[in-house]
C-alpha cells in the first residue's frame, strides 16, 4: 500500500508512525507545506518566556528522522495543491522552488489543521507587528519581536487558551500586556461564575484585561478598540491575534469531499470522508459531542493523535469504539491551575438538558498541609437523572487530577451516586480523605434529593441590594474581617443559643466562607421547624472571587465591607 498523508504534527505525523508500525512494507510520503513537519505547538507560547529557551527543542522530528526512525518519506515545502480522486494523485507544489509534480496514493489522509482567524475588516491587520501563533516559524517571528528593547507593550487579541498563554509567557518577560476578548468573559467552555477568578488571576498580575471590547485597527504604538458606543487606544509595539482558528477544508472542498455543517471536513465512524479512500482528521475535520449528540470541532492534540490511529486501523482491518469527544482541557493562568471537561451550565442548557450545578471551595489537601489552598470546583449535572454532564476547577493544585476524575466518569455514563461513592488515593500531601469530587458529589446530591435548596453566587448582589435576610454562620472575627453588607452574624457555635434571632416568615440565606458550615447551619435549622432557608452556593470566599474583578473593573459599589480570599 501506498499512503499520503498531507499535514503533519499531531494527526497527520501520528497516522504515518501508526502506519508504519501495522505494515513494515508500506510506502509511506507525508508532505508539509512548512519548514517543519513535526513540533510541539502546545508548547509554542512558553518560547515566548525562555521556559522553552531554545527553539529548536520544539521541533520533535525532522525528515532526516523519520527517514532513518521510520523509513517515512517526511518532505517540508511541499503544498498539495489539488486532489485528483479519480486518479488518485496529488499536485504537489514546491513553495521554495514553484515546481510542481503528481503523487500517487492508495490511501490519503488529510491533516490540514486550522489557520489562526485573521479578521480583515481589522484596518492594519497587515502589519509586521502583527503576529499569530500556530507554528515553529511564527513563535520564532514574534519572539524576535518581543525581545526588541524597543518593543514594551503588547497587545493581546483573544482571551482562548492561546491568548491567554502568550499574555502569561509575555508578562514572564517582563512585558506591558493587555488583553482584548469581545466576549463578558475569556475561555468558554468555563461559566462565567468560574471564570471571574481568572479575570482577577490575570489582573493581580499585571495583564490589562478588557471585556466585550473588539479591536478595529492596528496603528503605530497602539490599537484601537471599541466596546459598545466607546472607541478607546491602547498601547501596542506588538499584537498577538488569538481570536481561533478556522479549519482548512479548501482542499478537500476544491476535491468534492463533503463538508459538515460546523465547517470541519465531515467523517463517519472510521474517520473516512465521502471518498471512502480519503480519511481526515485532527482540528479540520467535524466530530461527534457524545453529550449533547451534535456535530462540533476540537482542537486539541490529544483527540487529533486518537483519530490519527483509528483512521490507520481502520485502513488494515482492526476495529476501535469511537466513543465521540467530550471536551477535556487544562491551562495555568500564573499561579492556577485550570481545568474542565464535559459541558458548563450555559453549553448544557444550550443542547436542552434540564441540570442544575453545585459550586464549593474545600481546601485541595489537608488544611494543615504547607500549601494548602481553595479549589475552586464546579459540578454540572442532570436533573433528575443526576447523570454527571461536567465540572471545572480552578486552584493552585492539582486541577486537572480532579478534571481527568470527572472525565474518566462522564466516559463511562456515571451519576452522583457513583461519584460519591468513588474509591480515590489519600495522604494529607495529596488530599483530603474526602476529596473534592467526593465533596461536590454530596453536595449535588443534596440538592438533587432536595435536602437544601441554594441559590448561586451570581444571585448575591441581587439579594443584598433587595435587602433580604442573610445569616453568616462564621466566627465574630471571621466576620469583622469582612462580609457582606447588611448580613446578619450567628456563628455556628452560637447557633444553638441564638436560634430565635432567625426569622421563619421570610426567605434566610446563609454563608460561610466554603459552603459547608453554613450546610450544617440549614441541617439543624430544618431539623428544628425552619422551611424557609437556603444556601448560598460558593459561600464567602466565592462571592469575593466573583465580584472582585467587574467591581474593580466598572468601579460599582462593592456588596462587601472587604473582600477575602483565603
Amino acid at each position: 500500500m501506498k499512503l499520503v498523508v498531507i499535514g503533519g504534527v499531531a494527526g497527520g505525523a501520528s497516522a504515518a508512525a501508526r502506519v508504519r508500525r501495522l505494515d513494515a512494507q508500506a510506502e509511506i510520503v507525508m508532505l508539509e507545506r512548512g519548514e517543519h513537519v513535526s513540533f510541539s505547538n502546545c508548547c509554542l507560547p512558553y518560547h515566548l518566556s525562555n521556559t522553552v529557551a531554545d527553539s529548536n527543542k520544539l521541533i520533535m522530528m525532522t525528515p532526516q528522522r523519520f527517514k532513518a526512525q521510520h523509513n517515512i518519506d517526511a518532505r517540508v515545502h511541499s503544498e498539495a495543491v489539488a486532489i485528483h480522486r479519480d486518479r488518485k494523485t496529488v499536485t504537489v507544489r514546491d513553495t521554495l522552488t514553484g515546481e510542481t509534480y503528481e503523487e500517487r496514493y492508495d490511501k490519503l489522509v488529510l491533516a490540514p489543521g486550522a489557520r489562526p482567524v485573521m479578521p480583515r475588516s481589522i484596518a492594519g491587520i497587515d502589519r509586521a507587528n502583527v503576529f499569530a501563533i500556530r507554528n515553529v516559524t511564527d513563535i520564532r517571528a514574534l519572539k524576535a519581536c518581543v525581545d526588541l528593547p524597543e518593543t514594551k507593550n503588547i497587545v493581546v487579541v483573544g482571551g482562548g487558551f492561546i491568548g491567554i498563554e502568550a499574555a502569561e509567557n509575555l508578562r514572564a518577560l517582563g512585558k506591558e500586556v493587555a488583553l482584548v476578548e469581545g466576549m463578558d468573559q475569556i475561555l468558554a467552555p468555563f461559566d462565567h461564575d468560574m471564570v471571574q477568578i481568572l479575570h482577577k488571576e490575570l489582573d493581580d498580575n499585571g495583564v490589562r484585561l478588557y471585556l466585550n471590547a473588539t479591536v478595529t485597527a492596528v496603528e503605530d504604538g497602539h490599537v484601537l478598540a471599541r466596546r459598545g458606543d466607546e472607541v478607546f487606544s491602547v498601547p501596542a509595539d506588538a499584537v498577538v491575534m488569538a481570536i481561533g482558528v478556522t479549519p482548512e477544508t479548501e482542499l478537500a472542498r476544491e476535491a468534492g469531499l463533503e463538508i459538515g455543517e460546523t465547517r470541519g471536513i465531515k467523517v463517519n465512524h472510521n474517520y473516512q470522508t465521502s471518498d471512502p479512500d480519503i480519511y481526515a482528521v485532527g482540528d479540520a475535520v467535524e466530530i461527534y459531542n457524545a453529550l449533547t449528540h451534535r456535530w462540533g470541532r476540537l482542537a486539541l492534540a490529544g483527540p487529533a493523535q486518537r483519530q490519527a490511529r483509528a483512521a490507520a486501523d481502520h485502513m488494515y482491518g482492526l476495529h476501535h469504539n469511537n466513543r465521540g469527544y467530550i471536551g477535556s482541557s487544562c491551562l495555568r493562568v500564573f499561579n492556577m491551575n485550570a481545568a474542565s471537561t464535559g459541558l458548563n451550565v450555559r453549553a448544557a442548557r444550550e443542547a436542552g438538558f434540564s441540570c442544575d450545578s453545585v459550586t464549593i471551595y474545600p481546601n485541595d489537601k489537608v488544611g494543615i498541609m504547607p500549601g494548602a489552598h481553595y479549589m475552586a470546583f464546579k459540578l454540572v449535572f442532570e436533573t433528575p437523572t443526576g447523570r454527571i454532564l461536567g465540572a471545572q476547577a480552578i486552584g493552585a493544585g492539582a486541577a486537572d487530577k480532579r478534571i481527568d476524575v470527572i472525565a474518566a466518569m462522564i466516559t463511562m455514563g456515571a451519576d452522583l451516586e457513583d461519584l460519591k461513592e468513588l474509591e480515590l488515593c489519600y495522604s494529607p500531601v495529596f488530599g483530603t480523605a474526602k476529596d473534592v469530587v467526593n465533596l461536590a458529589a454530596t453536595a449535588a446530591l443534596n440538592i438533587l434529593y432536595g435536602r437544601v435548596r441554594q441559590v448561586q453566587v451570581s444571585e448575591v448582589r441581587g439579594l443584598v441590594e433587595s435587602g433580604a435576610y442573610i445569616v453568616d454562620v462564621r466566627e465574630e472575627n471571621e466576620f469583622a474581617a469582612g462580609h457582606l453588607k447588611g448580613a446578619h452574624n450567628v456563628p455556628l457555635s452560637q447557633l444553638t443559643q441564638r436560634m430565635d434571632e432567625i426569622p421563619k416568615d421570610v426567605p434566610v440565606y446563609l454563608h460561610c466562607r466554603s459552603s459547608q458550615r453554613s450546610y450544617y447551619a440549614i441541617c439543624r435549622l430544618q431539623g428544628s421547624g425552619w422551611r424557609n432557608v437556603h444556601n448560598i452556593s460558593g459561600s464567602f470566599l466565592g462571592i469575593s472571587l466573583y465580584e472582585y474583578f467587574t467591581d474593580k473593573a466598572e468601579g460599582r459599589e462593592p456588596i462587601v465591607t472587604a473582600y477575602n480570599f483565603k
